[in-house]
């Protein structure tokens, strides 16, 4: 298994102070340096203070030796001669397999090394793979990707997208029975999915921005997907105060308690019990440290502003693919098809995001990280699919709604991060008074 190369590098560390804008004045080669270093922290992370080393030393024959061993048996041992649909999904499973080992040793693990760099060099594998499974979709007729999807989820052939729930029925009628039954499993996915998201942002207030401007986009585009249309108690009550409130408050907790946590981290050679050393192995799995995300500040640009608007209506774009993509196609919301795209999607935001901010916060980053890269090729890939399979449900657009849409965008990040480098001046001015006080 290949692995990151121990090697330490002067800027591994995240950035303690975030909010960095000005680059090296003395410019040359120690600046040039310094920018090398920053891009390589966020994009692809050594692993400092390693402890077991046979995990992270390369053992590129064995890896060789361990992947041909069931290709090759089963390459022999499977009857070619029953079916040539279970020949080729043989094949494709194992071109995937193929691919996400080559990717453990090509691929960069990105700005995380934990549990393993290993694991983040297989979502950047898995990114890749699906944007060539997208591209090639792309460029298919309806009929032919319609096929494939029945061919590998013979259950979608039953399924029709006019089966979905509705919940957007008599809103005059509100009764504790008829809000209880919209608390189904999609409200605990909406809690959830803001937990992580909250976790993830690490910002109150731009957590806040998305999940606003998110019922924005569903009243916007309720013309064209049914699914959208809510009574005013469903999406202002049930969804924006309390899944996606209690969500964003349960995922800053989660990060408040985690930059209090101590971060030292012993060997588990030296733990003597069998419980300390399966405790130190689960906590392999927990984050190496936590910094905060302080995406606004006093000194904030002009850039940054269209920064923090810029992942917004990204994000929007990304919320509205998953929709419009199983709407288009008629995929079940709970199909595992759906599912698996979302797990695959939160993995690829985790690295992306915080290659993103690094880009955005410290002017000395000129690049994207390459998983940043990736993911915006997605995104985009999947909206020209949404737009070219669905040109019949967007031929009713309603322009005029989308451009309100897009202005209202840009007015609420404006103000909203307006708003938050003023309460960032205001914070900073208390607790230099108070350091003043304490003198």
């Amino acid at each position: 298994m290949s692995s990151a190369t121990p090697k330490k590098s002067p800027l591994f560390t995240r950035l303690k102070s975030s909010g960095s804008e000005s680059a090296d004045p003395d410019g040359g080669e120690d600046a040039a340096d310094s920018r090398d270093n920053l891009f390589y922290s966020i994009n692809e992370r050594p692993v400092e203070n390693i402890q077991l080393p046979f995990f992270y030393k390369s053992h590129t024959i064995t890896l060789l030796t361990s992947t041909f061993i069931p290709i090759i048996y089963f390459a022999f041992t499977r009857n070619t001669e029953e079916s040539l649909s279970d020949n080729i999904w043989a094949g494709v499973k194992f071109i995937i397999f193929l691919s996400l080992v080559i990717s453990t040793l090509a691929f960069p693990n990105g700005p995380f090394t934990r549990p393993h760099p290993v694991m983040w060099r297989m979502v950047f594998g898995i990114s890749v793979l699906y944007l060539m499974a997208l591209t090639f979709i792309l460029f298919q007729n309806y009929d032919t990707v319609k096929s494939m999807l029945n061919w590998v989820f013979p259950d979608l052939e039953d399924f029709t997208i006019d089966g979905e729930k509705e919940y957007g029925i008599n809103c005059s009628d509100v009764s504790i029975e008829r809000v209880w039954s919209h608390v189904d499993v999609f409200a605990l996915g909406h809690f959830f999915g803001w937990t992580l998201k909250a976790m993830l942002i690490r910002h109150y207030g731009i957590a806040w921005l998305i999940s606003v401007t998110w019922e924005i986009t569903e009243m916007t585009f309720s013309h064209l997907l049914p699914n959208f249309i809510e009574c005013w108690w469903d999406a202002l009550i049930l969804d924006v105060l309390i899944c996606n409130g209690a969500g964003i408050w349960l995922g800053m907790y989660i990060c408040r308690k985690l930059e209090m946590r101590k971060y030292q981290w012993e060997s588990i050679k030296n733990i003597s019990s069998t419980k300390g050393k399966i405790k130190r192995a689960v906590l392999q799995f927990t984050p190496e440290s936590w910094t905060s995300m302080k995406w606004l500040d006093p000194s904030c640009t002009y850039i940054r502003y269209l920064a923090v608007t810029q992942l917004v209506i990204y994000w929007q774009i990304t919320e509205l693919n998953t929709f419009f993509l199983k709407h288009i196609f008629e995929i079940p919301p709970g199909h595992p098809l759906s599912i698996g795209r979302l797990a695959i999607i939160a993995l690829i935001v985790a690295p992306s995001l915080r290659q993103y901010y690094v880009y955005v916060v410290d002017a000395r980053c000129k690049r994207v990280g390459s998983q940043c890269w990736v993911f915006g090729a997605i995104m985009f890939i999947e909206s020209i699919i949404c737009i070219r399979f669905g040109l019949d449900l967007f031929a009713q657009t309603q322009i005029k709604n989308i451009a309100i849409w897009i202005i209202i965008q840009f007015i609420l990040s404006i103000v909203f991060v307006s708003l938050g480098v003023w309460w960032t001046k205001l914070n900073s001015r208390s607790q230099d008074h108070s350091s003043r006080k304490d003198r």
